[in-house]
C-alpha cells in the first residue's frame, strides 16, 4: 500500500539576491526634486547677478545642487549621510573635470554655427576681405589643404609608425633601447621646433614654402604618438597566438603580418586617429613650412597653401567683428572634421568584431 507524501515547504532556501545599491523610487523622485530646484535657483542666480552665460549657469548650478545634497543628507543616518557626502564630492570632482571641456565645445558650436553657411565649404577668400557679409567667401581652401597636408603626413607616418611598433614588440633586435628613446625624445618636442626643423632643411633647400613641408613638419609631431600607440596596442596580443602560428611552420614577418596585426586592426586604427588629432590643429609648424593662402592649391610643392589652423589664426588676429565669427566658424569645421574621421575610423575598425 503506497502513501502518499505531501510536499512540505522548503526550507533554507537562500534569499534572492538584492540590489541596495540602486535608489529606491522615493529617493529618485527626491533626486529630481532636487535636481529641478537647483536649476531654477541657479538660472535666478544667473538673472539676478553678473554672471552670465553657460560658464556662469554651470558654476551656480554646481554650487547650490552641491549645498542642496549637503542639506538633504543631515536627514539621514550617520552611514548615508557619509555616503551622500563621498558621492557629492566625486560628483563634484567629476563636474569640475568634464565642465571646462564641454563648455568650450558649446561655445564653438554656438559661436561657430552663425557663420556656417553653404558658401563656408565651397568658396575661398580670394575675393573677399575678412569684413565682409558672412554669406561671401568661405573656408573650402583651408579645408582642402588640411586635408592635404594631413593626408601626406598620415602615408608618410602609418607605416613608419607601426612599423616602429613591431620592431619594439616583436623583433626586440639591438636598437630596440634606442628607437624607444627616439621616439619618447620625439613625444616631447614642442610643435614650433618641428617646424624650425623643416624650415631649415627644407624650406631653405627649396627655397620655398609648401604643403609639403607643412606635411613634413605634422609627420614629425605625428610620428611618437602613432608608434607609442601602436607598441601599447600589439602588447595586447596573446603570445599564444604567435605560438601556434609557430607551431604551423610560419616564419616571423609571416606570423607579425598575417596574425598579430589583423588581430589588433582597430587598436592600430585607433593610433592612426590618435596621430591625426594630434596634428590637425597645429598652427605653429604651419606658420613656419607652408603659411597661407586665401585661394585654392591641391599641388603639394606649388607655393604656400592654406589650412585651417592658419585660417583661423589669421582671422582673430585682425579683429573685426565678422572676421572673429568666420574664426569660430573655422574652428566649428574643425571640430566637425575631426568627429568625421574618428567615427570613419571607429566604424572600419569595428569590423572585425562582426
Amino acid at each position: 500500500m503506497s502513501t502518499m507524501i505531501v510536499p512540505t515547504e522548503r526550507a533554507n532556501v537562500a534569499p534572492e539576491p538584492t540590489t541596495p545599491w540602486r535608489p529606491t523610487r522615493k529617493n529618485k523622485s527626491i533626486s529630481s526634486i532636487v535636481f529641478l530646484i537647483s536649476v531654477v535657483l541657479s538660472a535666478a542666480i544667473v538673472l539676478l547677478t553678473g554672471l552670465a552665460g553657460i560658464d556662469g549657469f554651470g558654476l551656480a548650478f554646481f554650487a547650490v545642487f552641491m549645498a542642496a545634497t549637503i542639506v538633504r543628507s543631515f536627514r539621514l543616518n550617520q552611514k548615508n549621510r557619509k555616503d551622500a557626502f563621498v558621492g557629492v564630492l566625486i560628483a563634484s570632482a567629476a563636474v569640475l573635470a568634464f565642465f571646462p571641456w564641454m563648455s568650450i565645445f558649446a561655445s564653438v558650436i554656438l559661436k561657430g554655427v552663425r557663420g556656417l553657411q553653404p558658401n563656408f565649404l565651397v568658396e575661398n577668400m580670394q575675393f573677399t576681405t575678412p569684413d565682409d557679409e558672412l554669406n561671401m567667401g568661405g573656408a573650402a581652401h583651408a579645408i582642402i589643404g588640411s586635408m592635404l597636408m594631413v593626408s601626406i603626413a598620415a602615408a608618410i607616418t602609418l607605416p613608419l609608425g607601426i612599423l616602429s611598433g613591431v620592431y619594439l614588440t616583436e623583433i626586440r633586435g639591438r636598437l630596440t633601447f634606442l628607437v624607444r628613446f627616439v621616439v619618447q625624445s620625439m613625444s616631447g618636442v614642442p610643435s614650433i621646433v618641428a617646424g624650425l626643423f623643416i624650415y631649415t632643411t627644407f624650406v631653405n633647400y627649396t627655397d620655398a614654402f609648401s604643403g609639403m613641408a607643412g606635411a613634413l613638419a605634422l609627420a614629425v609631431l605625428m610620428l611618437p604618438t602613432v608608434a607609442r600607440t601602436a607598441e601599447e596596442v600589439l602588447k595586447l596580443v596573446p603570445d599564444d597566438l604567435r605560438s601556434a602560428s609557430y607551431a604551423l611552420g610560419a616564419r616571423q614577418w609571416r606570423t607579425s603580418l598575417m596574425v598579430v596585426l589583423p588581430t589588433v586592426r582597430s587598436g592600430l586604427m585607433t593610433a592612426a586617429i590618435l596621430g591625426v588629432a594630434r596634428v590637425i590643429g597645429e598652427t605653429a609648424p604651419l606658420l613656419l613650412t607652408s603659411l597661407s593662402n586665401n585661394s585654392f592649391v591641391f599641388n603639394p610643392l606649388g607655393g604656400p597653401i592654406g589650412s585651417l589652423p592658419t585660417y583661423v589664426f589669421g582671422l582673430l588676429q585682425i579683429g573685426t567683428e565678422n572676421s572673429i565669427n568666420r574664426a569660430w566658424t573655422g574652428s566649428l569645421v574643425l571640430m566637425i572634421v575631426v568627429l568625421i574621421l574618428f567615427t570613419t575610423a571607429r566604424y572600419i575598425g569595428g569590423k572585425d568584431k562582426r
